[in-house]
């Protein structure tokens, strides 16, 4: 797998997380802003995971905001 499919694939995966949610980048944004105190907008959310530079903490309070946790196994 090349490194644009893998990107692709960890985009959709976040993406579905936020779907089965009800959500949007701009509904996530808006929860990572009032909950983290730090300005996010559903462009800069969207980019990230599209270059695939999306952090690690990132991706976790997404998670949060989404009523999810991320689980190693």
């Amino acid at each position: 797998m090349c490194e644009n499919d893998y990107i692709n694939e960890i985009r959709n995966e976040i993406r579905s997380y936020m779907v089965l949610r009800g959500q949007t980048y701009k509904t996530v944004a808006e929860k990572l802003t009032k909950r983290f105190g730090e300005p996010v907008s559903a462009q800069s959310l969207n980019n990230k995971l599209a270059r695939g530079s999306l952090r690690y903490i990132d991706a976790k309070n997404i998670a949060e905001v989404l009523d999810y946790k991320i689980k190693w196994e």
